[in-house]
């Protein structure tokens, strides 16, 4: 059944020229074989509309235990695991090649999915190819070590897949997350069980499928919708899954650190955040107004990068704050779908309702609504989950606003006097993902940078990245490292070997 064709604005999309044949079939794929689920059913609302596209039976504990144990096999048996790095490089090149030919499909599908808007979709599908590709050059360049030696010995260092790794992708940028956590976990020779969120499901399967027709060997792969709960719990704790990696929230995050450390398990873990971005009184304001407002209102503010808190030199702080939310109020909310749509909606409506509860809390303590604040009434929008815009000011870095993530397009100002002023106000946070600096002066850039306890900074730019560039958080923003050159060896054992090159056994004991 094409489903997409049968949403209420495929005439958009037609109109574009995508393909909206899209089927959607009630299939999970567990270790290369497409059954019904027989855990809970999953209903796929289009967040625009509120319309039900596709629903699917999702994964159980049962179903992962079978995964993992068939994933490991399969690596086994079909030679993934031994199969010589430029052999599997070239399957990974492939896979980027079949994304980049269904980019297009892979946009409808998780505009529907997700209401971001094609602009965006279409970006994650191209980063996703870009990323496998990288990820197949990485794995072809990846050389072992043949260590300096300290005896009469010839010593070498080597990697070795891992066995099986759980991948636990996020809803807000499912294919991109995919393919930071398939592509290296694959080039390493191992088996993945993929688990992506109940909220977007689909793009995750059709990359299975892509996977397939690229000729990654069957059972290699799985991808089990279902609840983090039970699913995602499950593939954590199973005792033949050797390394999970995943990106949400910092609560969960912590618990599944728990759960890995029981099992002496590593784990890379890509959190929560609350962002500063600092505008200085010598940026380039037209530079700095732009950036500060796709750093926090792209992606409906649903990034856990997202620049929430903007601290503006007070010297500029009411001019940059009144022109700032002239801007805000003028970003166009409306479905993903639509060429003119600045912020599209949110995923879902239980999750546009916490944020709009936050704000409300925000208000009630002392915060000023200077756009946006309230669940938009237009009758267009009445059916979408949509949030718009909405800077806050008269608030303190101690306030609730300023502290929690809110995870939506809801931004705070707050004026600064100094570099010691702004740093101090920029690291009094348990997070630690990323920040914005705006100025002329690379000096202080620099400088500034360097002092904040972030593991992304931004310069005169926002939300930009490369493959090729190492992504981290610190503090309550995660652990361990996605992307760059080295993601291939998060994912494989490190085996070190001594050739004895003496012409005598051991000088110990002696012969009875």
């Amino acid at each position: 059944m094409s489903l997409v064709a049968n949403t209420p604005y495929a005439s958009d999309l037609a109109s574009q020229g995508i393909d909206t044949g899209i089927d959607l079939v009630d299939r999970i794929c567990v270790a290369g074989r497409w059954e019904i689920g027989t855990g809970d059913l999953i209903e796929s609302v289009d967040p625009a509309t509120g319309h039900i596209f596709a629903t699917l039976h999702g994964a159980t504990p049962e179903t992962v235990d079978t995964a993992v144990r068939e994933g490991l096999s399969a690596a086994t048996t079909s030679g993934w695991a031994t199969m010589l790095p430029h052999e599997r490089a070239a399957v990974l090149h492939r896979i980027g090649n079949a994304i980049d030919a269904s980019r297009e499909r892979i946009a409808a599908l998780q505009t529907l999915d997700t209401g971001k808007t094609l602009a965006e979709t279409r970006a994650l599908a191209s980063s996703a190819a870009n990323t496998f590709r990288y990820m197949a050059a990485a794995l072809e360049t990846m050389d072992g070590a043949l260590t300096t030696p300290r005896g009469p010995w010839m010593t070498m260092s080597t990697h070795r897949p891992m066995g099986v790794v759980g991948a636990i992708t996020p809803w807000n940028s499912p294919i991109a997350s995919d393919a930071q956590k398939l592509a290296p976990a694959l080039a390493a020779g191992n088996a993945v069980v993929s688990k992506p969120p109940m909220w977007a499901p689909w793009v995750t399967l059709l990359l299975a499928r892509l996977c397939e027709e690229a000729g990654l060997p069957r059972g290699v792969l799985s991808v089990l919708p279902g609840p983090g709960r039970s699913v995602g719990e499950a593939l954590v704790r199973h005792p033949l899954v050797a390394k999970v990696s995943f990106t949400g929230g910092t609560t969960t995050g912590r618990h599944l650190a728990h759960v890995a450390a029981d099992k002496l398990m590593p784990i890379t873990l890509e959190l929560g955040g609350k962002s500063p971005t600092i505008v200085f009184d010598d940026a380039d304001i037209e530079r700095a107004l732009q950036g500060v407002l796709f750093g926090i209102f792209s992606s409906s503010g649903q990034s856990c990068i997202a620049g929430s808190r903007i601290f503006v030199h007070r010297s500029i702080a009411d001019a940059f704050t009144d022109e700032l939310v002239a801007r805000a109020g003028r970003l166009r909310l409306g479905v993903g779908t639509d060429p003119a749509t600045d912020v599209a909606p949110m995923i879902a409506a239980a999750h546009r309702d916490s944020v709009a509860a936050m704000v409300d809390d925000a208000v009630a303590a002392g915060a000023r609504v200077r756009c946006g604040g309230a669940i938009p009434d237009d009758p267009r929008l009445a059916a979408g989950t949509y949030y718009p815009p909405t800077i806050l000011t008269d608030v303190t870095n101690a306030d609730t606003i300023c502290r929690d993530e809110v995870f939506g397009p809801v931004a705070v100002v707050i004026p600064f006097d100094d570099e010691a002023d702004v740093i101090a106000q920029a690291n009094d946070t348990v997070y630690g993902l990323a920040c914005g600096i705006w100025t002329e002066d690379y000096r202080r850039a620099l400088r500034v940078g360097e002092a904040i306890h972030a593991g992304t900074v931004w310069v005169n730019t926002y939300k930009q990245f490369s493959i090729s560039t190492p992504f981290t958080g610190l503090r309550d923003s995660g652990l361990g490292i996605e992307k760059g050159r080295d993601a291939v060896r998060q994912y494989a054992d490190q085996k070190s070997f001594y050739l004895d090159l003496s012409d005598s056994p051991l000088a110990w004991g002696s012969p009875r």
